[in-house]
């Protein structure tokens, strides 16, 4: 694929990571300095404990942080939430939306994801709205349908290619080691890039569409070279500096 927007590597720690983690964000840094993403943007998404620790070790280069949720509101009586412009204060420039695990553990239906997602480009953060069906609905053949209606709810009017990225999570592979077939990648892409061009205006061309689902070094060269593959979100394999960085140096 020609003319393909900057590639991004993000990673999701999920709710892991104390203090000692964060030589891996250091070392991450060295990598990146060191032209071990290539072309890529890197981008850590620690829980919010680390996110300013990680801001002092990542500050001055190109590591962009994130957070991994966000609350609507820019303040108030919302006991243990983040806002936005929290997570933007603290060093974030990104935010993981409607991830699968929040959707289904916290009942975050695609209302919920749009309020969270225009926050996000009201605080002047970047959207990475997740998407993906169920094996389930994989099996039933309503995949596209189930991943068209979230694209649909999940987007607020005001995204753009600057502010949004979208990233395609089959929920049955991830974590699972199992993940979908490259032509089924390929084909969730490219339907996903066709309904955001005229959800954002014809801007889709532009727009970073990642794949997300037990992606590790084993796979990424094959995954990271799929059409309309933009880059991967990476959950476990991000919580160790080489397995993450031997994903992003797909890119070099």
């Amino acid at each position: 694929m020609t003319n393909r927007p900057r590639p991004l590597i993000a990673g999701n720690w999920k709710m892991n990571g104390l203090r000692e983690s964060l030589g891996d964000v250091a070392l991450v840094r060295a990598a990146v300095a060191a032209g071990g993403a290539g072309q890529a943007e890197v981008v850590l998404c620690p829980p919010a404990t680390l996110l300013m620790a990680a801001r002092l070790i990542c500050e001055g280069s190109a590591v962009a942080l994130g957070g991994q949720h966000c609350h609507e509101g820019v303040n108030g009586p919302f006991t243990g939430d983040i806002s936005a412009e929290m997570l933007k204060d603290a060093g974030a420039c990104f935010v993981i939306l409607g991830h699968s695990e929040r959707r289904s553990g916290y009942n975050e239906g695609n209302a919920s994801v749009r309020a969270k997602a225009a926050a996000a480009i009201r605080a002047g953060l970047v959207a990475i709205v997740c998407v993906g069906e169920t094996l389930a609905e994989r099996q039933a053949g309503t995949a596209w349908a189930i991943v068209s209606a979230q694209l649909a709810g999940s987007i607020p009017p005001e995204a753009s290619c600057d502010n949004l990225v979208i990233a395609y999570e089959p929920i049955w592979a991830i974590g699972s080691g199992l993940t979908p077939t490259l032509k089924d990648i390929e084909a969730m892409h490219g339907a996903i890039r066709d309904q955001m061009n005229a959800q954002i205006t014809g801007q889709a061309g532009g727009l970073r569409i990642l794949y997300g689902g037990s992606v590790k070094p084993a796979n990424a060269s094959d995954l990271l070279h799929a059409e309309n593959v933009d880059g991967a979100l990476v959950g476990g394999a991000s919580l160790r500096a080489a397995e993450f960085m031997s994903i992003a140096g797909v890119y070099r």
